[in-house]
């Protein structure tokens, strides 16, 4: 599996000849020129995660590209005559070829119910979670895990914490957008999670590697 960080929550997947992009935000705009697009994932429908502008762009340089996404998202698109599958908690698509699984109902809580929404966390292949705004537990093996490192509704120890109860092989950051040195919140799991035997890869924006 190779993934590349477009940056935010925004990657590249590419497995069994298939290239999958996750949450075109409003965080990243390389997002905008990609091609080659088979699969379009998105977590919820907050602007850093489902940008409407952006996507838009990546329908119009992949207009074969299927999107694959939750209900609130879905009535989103709706009103935009966007086409899509809806694959929510328990559910799952054969993503031409790749398996994607669909897990949690709810944004993590920021204040109350201010800003909560559907989230929905995507299983790719059976290898990469990737849990969107939520530290939801599969409740199964991760061999890799997309983890959220900052937000308004998280803090890093909470981070470190969701790592170790998944005990992935590998984990990168993501969410990590809004950050101006994203490498000072990388470095406290770069030194914790290799003594809970996690490997942990400080991907920062551009970057991309073989897993």
């Amino acid at each position: 599996m190779h993934i590349k960080k477009l940056g935010h929550c925004c990657l590249l997947i590419k497995t069994n000849g298939v290239t999958i992009m996750t949450d075109p935000g409003n965080y990243s705009t390389l997002q905008n020129e990609a091609t080659g697009i088979d699969l379009v994932l998105i977590t919820h429908e907050h602007r850093d995660h489902f940008h409407l502008e952006s996507l838009k762009k990546v329908l119009e340089n992949n207009p074969n590209a299927k999107i694959i996404t939750n209900s609130a998202v879905g009535k989103l698109l709706d009103t935009e005559g966007i086409a899509h599958e809806v694959v929510t908690e328990g559910g799952k698509s054969d993503g031409h070829g790749v398996l994607i699984e669909a897990y949690g109902h709810e944004h993590a809580g920021i204040y109350r119910n201010l800003y909560l929404v559907e989230n929905t966390g995507y299983f790719i292949a059976g290898k990469l979670f990737y849990p969107g705004d939520a530290f939801t537990d599969p409740k199964r093996p991760v061999d890799i895990l997309a983890l959220p490192c900052i937000g308004p509704w998280m803090k890093i120890s909470e981070a470190i914490e969701y790592a170790i109860r998944l005990k992935p092989r590998v984990a990168f950051p993501v969410h990590d957008g809004i950050l101006k040195i994203p490498s000072l919140v990388h470095k406290a799991p770069s030194m914790i999670l290799p003594e809970q035997g996690i490997e942990f890869i400080p991907m920062n924006e551009g970057d991309e590697r073989e897993f």
